[in-house]
Parts: C-alpha cells; structure tokens; sequence
C-alpha cells in the first residue's frame, strides 16, 4: 500500500472509539533501510485549566485494526506517550 493511498484518512482508537486526527496532519516513522513506515506520530490538543497542552500518541504499524475506505482503526491499548 502506498501512502497516497492512506492519506487523508480519519484515524479511530477502536477502544474509545475516538478520532485523533487525520492522516496527512501527522508525522511519520519510517526505516530508513528498507523505507517501510513504522510508526505515525498524531499531535493532539488537550485542554487543562486555561491553555491547552499539546502532546503526541505514537502509533506502531501492528496497532492498526483495520485500513478502511474512509478511515484507519487502531488499538492503542499498548499506547506509546511523550
């Protein structure tokens, strides 16, 4: 699959079922030797009193459920955090 094919999807946390961005908006974690993608890296936007924190969630390529028409399921029940 190539990455123009799963850009612009929404990404879903099957356990939530929350949205947590789309992407194209994200960062991603390639390997170098072999170009496969590893990871993709979502900034989300949390509110905490007066301002807001921006944090990241970091998903492996085996969190993904399920690469659908419109939209991309993972699993973050493992989430990586920074």
């Amino acid at each position: 699959m190539r990455l123009s094919e799963i850009s612009g999807k929404e990404i879903i946390d099957f356990q939530r079922g929350e949205r947590l961005g789309v992407l194209g908006q994200t960062d991603l974690v390639i390997d170098e030797e072999n170009g496969q993608i590893e990871a993709f890296i979502i900034p989300t936007m949390r509110w905490f009193g007066f301002g807001k924190k921006e944090k990241e969630v970091t998903v492996y390529w085996d969190q993904i459920k399920k690469i659908g028409q419109d939209m991309i399921i993972i699993d973050l029940e493992h989430m990586e955090s920074s």
